[in-house]
C-alpha cells in the first residue's frame, strides 16, 4: 500500500446541463462558461494546496460511479467532494444513497438560490446527505465549498 498523500484531494462533480453554462439561461446561471468556473477552481486549489479532480456528466449513473470512486481514494488520502447535482438535486435518491455510502465530507453547491426559483426546485433530496449546502452565490458557491473542504481536510 502506498503512503497517504499529505495534500488533500477534492473531487468536483458538475451535474446535468452544467456543460451549457454561459449559454443556458444566463439570467439565472450567469454568462461565464464551465471552463471559466473550472479555471477559478484550479486557481484557488493551487493557492490552498489541494489536488482537484473536475468532472461533468449529464448521466445519473456516471455521477454515482464518480461519487463511489471517492471511497477508494479516501482509503489512501484525505478526500472531500463538491457536488452540484443540478436537476438531480430534486429527484435522485440514488445519488443521495451514494453520498451517504462514501463517508467523506460532501458539500452540495448551486449557482442559484433554489428557494428563489420554481416550487419544484425548493427541495433537495441529495442535500440531506451532505455536510452542508451552499447556494445562490454563482461561482462563489463552489469557491466557498472548496475553501471549507480545504480547511476541513487539513485539520
Amino acid at each position: 500500500m502506498s503512503q497517504p498523500s499529505a495534500r488533500p484531494w477534492v473531487r468536483v462533480i458538475h451535474g446535468p446541463n452544467l456543460n451549457l453554462l454561459g449559454a443556458r439561461e444566463p439570467e439565472i446561471y450567469g454568462s461565464r462558461s464551465l471552463d471559466a468556473l473550472n479555471t477559478s477552481l484550479r486557481e484557488l486549489a493551487a493557492q490552498l494546496d489541494v489536488e482537484l479532480d473536475l468532472r461533468q456528466s449529464n448521466h445519473e449513473g456516471q455521477i454515482i460511479d464518480w461519487v463511489q470512486e471517492c471511497r477508494r481514494v479516501a482509503s489512501q488520502r484525505s478526500v472531500g467532494l463538491i457536488i452540484n447535482p443540478a436537476g438531480y438535486t430534486h429527484t435522485s435518491v440514488a445519488i443521495q444513497d451514494a453520498i451517504r455510502g462514501v463517508s467523506i465530507p460532501v458539500i452540495e453547491v448551486h449557482l442559484s438560490n433554489i428557494y428563489g426559483r420554481e416550487a419544484l426546485r425548493h427541495s433537495s433530496v441529495t442535500g440531506v446527505a451532505c455536510a452542508g449546502v451552499i447556494m445562490g452565490f454563482g461561482f462563489d458557491s463552489y469557491l466557498l465549498a472548496l475553501k471549507h473542504l480545504a480547511a476541513e481536510l487539513t485539520r
